[in-house]
């Protein structure tokens, strides 16, 4: 009898999901066995490392007994800061760009770069020729009418002429007297004259050149007043405040200057989210403007704290943890400790729970350390 294609289509089916369901359930066999295995294996480590730990407490000589070779640190109270370290620049506080007043032509340069200077000293000649000129035509016109006045007013007290002679020849010596003066100032103008003390570091002019008002002809640099300025992260704005210990150090020296803040900016640059900070320095003659700087800021500071390495802190779920060295009869043992921190500050951070003075803290070969597991210092 021949069957229909429907029977065998149903057969294959049927075959297909016995397979499937054979497959399905033995590798949910095996994935259960392996997770028995697993189970019983951290059993047995369990009980072969709390048995390795009764050997080594009851026969400590052992050669069975394995010990860890660890180094340790003992924990003494000191003192810790909090600090931000950034890259500043020296400057001084006077360096000036000096300039002409009047214009001309320089006729003589009195300084040289390098030149120490007063206030107030002339630095360059402009031609005054044609000024001078004018101040004694000035002077002999003044004293003519110096004369006129004179004369005019013993007439007056006389009552000989009239008021208007007299206050006309009183006016004319007045305007006179002005102008003289005015000519006066414009000669004065007529050198190049020092704001400050200090060095002459540029001179950007010569004789004989043409110069003009605002034109930088010399700059002069006040070297007994030195300051540097640093931009801090904002992140320490309400944290940094004038009067706060600074460390500065200076590669082309080699030197460490201890000093203090000075100011504290309180304007936020946009582009670089950073505030200014200045530190007045001593006056050495080492000192240039420009150079480079290495400046840490002490914000805070505590007398007598816990401070471990950052290396010997381990994340453990959530927690920090950190093992330290602890006697029990006549061996040492690994014990942990969940401490809590404050902010890492180079290579070292604070500990303000979990651990105190005297503490052995291991540094070398806490990896991998259980709590209890036997050391050797």
């Amino acid at each position: 009898m021949k069957l229909p294609l429907a029977f065998y289509v149903s057969i294959l089916l049927i075959g297909g999901w016995l397979v499937s369901a054979c497959s399905s359930s033995t590798a949910e066999n095996k994935q259960a066995r392996l997770e028995q295995l697993k189970k019983e294996q951290t059993q047995i480590t369990q009980e072969i490392r709390q048995l390795e730990e009764e050997l080594a407490l009851e026969n400590p000589d052992s050669a069975a007994v394995r010990v860890q070779e660890v180094e340790a640190i003992t924990l003494s109270p000191q003192r810790f800061d909090y600090f931000v370290q950034t890259q500043g620049f020296v400057e001084v506080e006077d360096n000036i760009q000096v300039s002409a007043k009047s214009a001309g032509v320089i006729t003589e340069i009195l300084v040289q770069e390098g030149d120490w200077v007063r206030k107030g000293q002339a630095l360059a000649r402009i031609d005054n020729s044609l000024i001078l000129s004018n101040i004694e035509e000035a002077k002999t016109a003044l004293e003519l009418a110096d004369n006129l006045y004179v004369r005019q007013q013993k007439l007056w007290d006389q009552k000989i002429g009239t008021e208007i002679q007299y206050l006309q020849a009183k006016n004319n010596k007045e305007s006179l007297e002005k102008r003289l003066a005015t000519l006066h100032t414009q000669d004065e103008m007529a050198q190049i004259i020092a704001p400050i003390s200090g060095v002459v570091d540029e001179v950007n002019s010569k004789e004989g050149e043409n110069i003009a008002p605002g034109l930088p002809a010399f700059r002069i640099i006040n070297t007994d007043q030195m300051k540097l300025k640093a931009d801090i992260s904002e992140a320490y704005i309400n944290r940094i405040e004038k009067g706060d210990q600074v460390s500065i150090s200076i590669p082309e020296m080699d030197k460490t200057l201890d000093a203090s803040v000075s100011f504290v900016g309180t304007n936020i640059n946009p582009l670089s989210r950073s505030f200014t900070l200045e530190v007045k320095l001593p006056s050495m003659p080492e000192l240039r403007p420009n150079m480079a700087a290495i400046v840490k800021v002490v914000f805070h500071h505590e007398p007598s704290a816990v401070v471990v390495p950052v290396s010997v802190v381990q994340a453990v779920k959530g927690q920090n943890v950190v093992y330290v060295a602890e006697a029990k009869g006549n061996r040492t043992v690994a014990r942990r400790k969940v401490v809590e921190v404050s902010e890492v500050y180079g290579n070292q951070v604070q500990a303000t729970s979990g651990l105190q003075p005297g503490d052995q803290v291991i540094t070398v070969g806490f990896q991998g350390l259980r709590d209890g597991e036997l050391i050797r210092l």
